[in-house]
């Protein structure tokens, strides 16, 4: 026992010269001194040796091991040295991600945003589908179609004026903003239907117009009574009216002919009607008009709105003085003058201060697209303004308005040829300001069908033009399977019969009403070529313009170069059109035929371009005979109405080339790397 005491103590000292034994010399003999046995009880000095150094080589580290002899361990180099390697590796990795994930995001393009990555629907709800059998459509027959329209690979649908109204101008003359007319459905339709398109992917955006309300509106009826805040609601101003004939305080006209001023028998004063009497115009120069307007933005989008039309814009505010309208014929009589279009509408249209109500609506829409995937977009219709006035609703470089101003020039087309198609295209792409985005449509809910203004040739062709041209192409109703204006006379409404025409039921099937209804009647008669003209016979048909609507929406949605890339507009004449698209990074280039003349034709390609292949494969074609077969570059023969996407490669790219630079256009530049499989813009 004294020897096993002896050897604790001695363990104990060594501790206290601030070393230790490590552990490693539990099983080796201690040495002590030996001491007198007589003196056992009394203290003696004791010499302690310094320890000797652990050989450290010797022994290797185990589970247990005291921190102090693995400090030992640290410090040797074999240790010392690869930790202090990975550190610095560590160190220098993160600095090197950082570095790349700033510099990917300095060169990557702005993402495409849902607006523009593809096609929009428009839908005239009443059209549509109807859910509840009785002859209109209706907001749940729209729900119950999403599917099909999912299946065109639509990314936004955007609904026409639903609102409580009258339906005169079948939308226009809104009683309730923020109410759903009950031929429609009900508020909770339309937040189901909201549900239901965010559900399939899609965006919703529908028709605002701010411009005016009904007679029936509660601020109206309000302000014929002078009423409060709403006396000035409305453009009001005196008149005489004796005998019931009023004179106007000015030569205004409506759109729709003769003078836009009506006598109100209870204000005893004429309001100002840019449209029918029914439509008395807002007084956009009152700050609570424009507070009510946004107020009304903010309650759609509270709903899951993702974007507006705001239709009719360049009529919210008039002249502040009531000087007479320039006459187009000066020497015209002027009590003769009764139609719209015998005016100059210098004080009646795009009035200063105009643009900043609409950036106004901006700015509170922009309230709401703080959220990431929840832009709101602002689109405007501007029919009937020049090419200069609408490239203005584009706004300015630092001052930002709608995203596009609807592109409506190919609804106005009566005849095609490749020159006037030429025109279009130019005209809107060298107007357009920089980095700003495109979009195009050739129908529309107030005017004529394509097939009934140009006929059913050119269906396919204009189908294959909006989806390979730079930009967003809109598809009205029925466009996607050639539906045309209806041709009977005999309508139960009392509406213009010009603008009932392009808004016939939607031909589904050939069943009783077109499949649109299960009612005894429609609220518009079906065209009568619904048996052959619908979806349900178009899609069991490998060439109809249904399967090559939905083959080009696929090629617009997985093709940069469609969706990316550059456009360049090589050659017009009167018969064809022909241009490509291409993006840097990408040897594959798209070059599209499309013959809109009267006649067939046939093209040299290699006079347009000198080193193009003898023989390119067609990719798509509207003739699904041709599909993925080749023709040759030197003589390409076109039907009329016939149109081709051909495929090949090419070194040097059309944008590159000196001889066709000022023919080139991009909207959003990028370029594609193969080896990271990214965009960037540093091209």
């Amino acid at each position: 026992m004294d020897v096993d005491k002896g050897k604790r103590d001695s363990i104990r000292m060594s501790l206290k010269g601030c070393r230790t034994n490590n552990g490693f010399v539990q099983n080796e003999d201690i040495p002590e001194q030996d001491q007198d046995p007589g003196s056992r009880d009394t203290p003696q000095a004791v010499s302690i040796p310094a320890p000797e150094e652990p050989h450290l080589k010797v022994v290797r580290p185990y589970a247990g091991m005291p921190k102090e002899v693995l400090f030992e361990f640290s410090s040797q180099a074999r240790y010392r040295v690869p930790r202090e390697i990975l550190f610095w590796l560590t160190v220098v990795s993160v600095f090197l991600l950082i570095g790349a994930t700033v510099a990917i995001i300095i060169i990557s393009p702005k993402c495409l945003d849902w607006w523009q990555a593809g096609p929009m629907y428009q839908i005239y709800p009443r059209s549509f589908k109807d859910s509840d059998q009785d002859g209109n459509g209706d907001l749940k027959g729209i729900q119950e179609k999403l599917d099909y329209i999912a299946a065109l690979n639509i990314k936004t649908v955007w609904i026409t004026s639903f609102y409580k109204s009258s339906l005169k101008d079948f939308r226009y003359a809104v009683e309730d903003f923020k109410e759903i007319d009950p031929i429609f459905g009900t508020m909770k339709d339309f937040e189901n239907l909201v549900a239901a398109i965010h559900d399939k992917g899609l965006k919703l955006i529908i028709d605002f117009i701010p411009n005016h309300t009904s007679d029936k509106h509660p601020w109206f009826q309000s302000s014929r009574t002078r009423s409060g805040k709403y006396t000035d609601y409305y453009i009001w101003h005196n008149c005489t009216h004796d005998n019931g004939v009023t004179t106007p305080p000015n030569n205004w006209l409506s759109v729709y002919g003769n003078s836009s001023w009506n006598f109100d028998e209870v204000r005893k004063q004429c309001y100002f009607h840019q449209f029918l009497k029914e439509q008395p115009d807002l007084n956009f120069r009152n700050p609570a008009v424009q507070e009510e307007i946004k107020e009304i933005i903010k309650f759609w989008l509270s709903k899951g709105v993702d974007g507006f039309s705001f239709d009719a814009v360049k009529f919210l505010l008039e002249a502040k003085n009531l000087r007479n309208e320039i006459q187009v014929n000066t020497s015209q009589i002027p009590d003769t003058v009764t139609r719209y279009s015998e005016l100059y509408h210098d004080f009646t249209t795009t009035q200063v201060g105009m643009h900043d109500i609409v950036r106004d609506f901006r700015q509170t829409m922009n309230q709401y697209s703080r959220e990431p995937g929840r832009y709101r977009f602002l689109g405007t219709e501007a029919s009937g303004e020049s090419m200069e006035k609408t490239m203005m609703y584009y706004g300015l470089p630092f001052i930002q308005e709608a995203d596009f101003p609807f592109n409506k020039y190919f609804t106005t087309l009566d005849t095609l040829s490749g020159h006037t198609v030429y025109e279009v295209i130019t005209s809107w792409m060298e107007n357009m300001p920089e980095g700003k985005w495109p979009n195009w449509m050739i129908g529309g809910p107030e005017t004529r069908r394509l097939t009934s203004r140009v006929g059913n040739e050119y269906v396919n062709a204009m189908n294959m033009l909006l989806f390979t041209l730079p930009g967003t192409p809109i598809t009205y109703y029925g466009e996607e399977i050639g539906m045309g204006d209806i041709s009977v006379t005999d309508f139960n409404e009392s509406y213009d019969i010009n603008a009932l025409l392009s808004k016939s039921p939607m031909q589904w099937d050939n069943s009783s009403n077109a499949g649109f209804t299960e009612a005894n009647h429609t609220w518009l008669p079906t065209n009568s070529d619904y048996h052959t003209v619908n979806v349900a016979v178009q899609k069991s048909q490998p060439s109809s313009a249904l399967r090559l609507y939905q083959d080009l929406s696929l090629l617009h949605a997985r093709e940069l170069l469609l969706s990316r890339g550059w456009f360049c507009l090589l050659r017009d004449n009167s018969h064809s059109v022909v241009y490509t698209r291409e993006l840097d990074g990408i040897d594959k280039v798209f070059l599209v035929v499309l013959n809109f003349g009267e006649l067939s034709t046939v093209l040299n390609l290699q006079e347009i371009i000198s080193d193009l292949p003898t023989k390119l494969r067609v990719r798509l074609s509207t003739n699904s005979a041709s599909k993925g077969s080749d023709v040759d570059t030197h003589a390409v023969s076109l039907e009329k109405g016939e149109g081709l996407i051909l495929e090949h490669s090419m070194k040097m790219l059309l944008h590159h080339q000196a001889a066709f630079r000022d023919k080139c256009f991009v909207s959003s530049r990028a370029c594609y790397s193969s080896v990271l499989d990214i965009l960037y813009s540093l091209c």
